[in-house]
């Protein structure tokens, strides 16, 4: 199975198991049903990756020490990159679908591949072919967590006029930008590599500008995960937002 397909595939599996648990588990306390979603979605994927890609390196955000120690990441010119759960927040809270997983592959310095399933709402966004969004024909709408919009968020949507639109999960964000549901999403509030991998790919393959807020590319698969802030919108408002971000 080819990258792309494989990453779908896997990214749209593992929702499908994760709707099961969270049917499970619906009678759960909160953060039974966020630790049987993480490890399950988690354990699934690092076991069809091993099968499906051996000789591939694997960062998940639910690694283990043991499995960090062993990926052999630094080094690989082939890493997977995971988010088993992304929005562990909405997927305990039962009626909610702004969760989401991601799937990425980084190979020799880039993301080739990527797919974000949004299991809740039943699609999965997936490279190579993904169509970009429609213009937005009222203000500039940016999206920010429902819980901690980032001062930038609020700076940016000032310079631009717009509204805020609250989310859940970062993959959720960046989705509804590449579905034209929003036109901007700009974080500063502290990431990972798995947050934002997925989600990056797919948004670059339907058009989109991508950057850290200093307007610097964001860079993958590196000795330190940390990857604390993002920019992903519509490339007409990009200078936009790099100017309201750095002033």
């Amino acid at each position: 199975m080819a990258d792309h397909l494989l990453a779908a595939d896997l990214a749209t599996r593992a929702g499908q198991l994760l709707l099961g648990v969270r049917e499970e588990f619906a009678d759960a306390e909160a953060a039974e049903r966020k630790a049987a979603g993480d490890r399950r979605s988690h354990e699934f994927l690092m076991a069809e990756l091993a099968a499906a890609r051996p000789d591939d390196a694997v960062l998940s955000e639910e690694a283990t020490e043991a499995e960090l120690a062993n990926s052999k990441r630094i080094g690989a010119q082939r890493v997977w990159i995971v988010d088993p759960l992304d929005g562990t927040r909405e997927f305990a809270e039962l009626g909610r679908d702004d969760w989401a997983v991601h799937v990425a592959l980084w190979q020799a310095g880039e993301l080739i591949a990527g797919a974000v399933a949004l299991p809740a709402q039943g699609i999965t966004l997936a490279t190579p072919d993904v169509p970009a969004p429609a213009a937005g024909d009222g203000p500039a709408r940016v999206v920010v967590s429902r819980t901690r919009p980032p001062a930038v968020a609020l700076a940016v949507r000032d310079a631009l006029d717009g509204v805020l639109v609250e989310m859940g999960s970062a993959g959720a964000k960046v989705a509804a930008v590449v579905q034209g549901h929003a036109d901007v999403y700009v974080h500063a509030g502290g990431q990972y590599e798995w947050d934002s991998a997925a989600p990056v790919a797919v948004a670059r393959a339907a058009g989109l500008h991508t950057s850290r807020i200093d307007g610097s590319p964001l860079r993958y698969n590196r000795t330190d995960p940390r990857l604390p802030d993002l920019i992903v919108c519509r490339p007409e408002y990009a200078a936009a937002v790099l100017a309201a971000v750095s002033s």
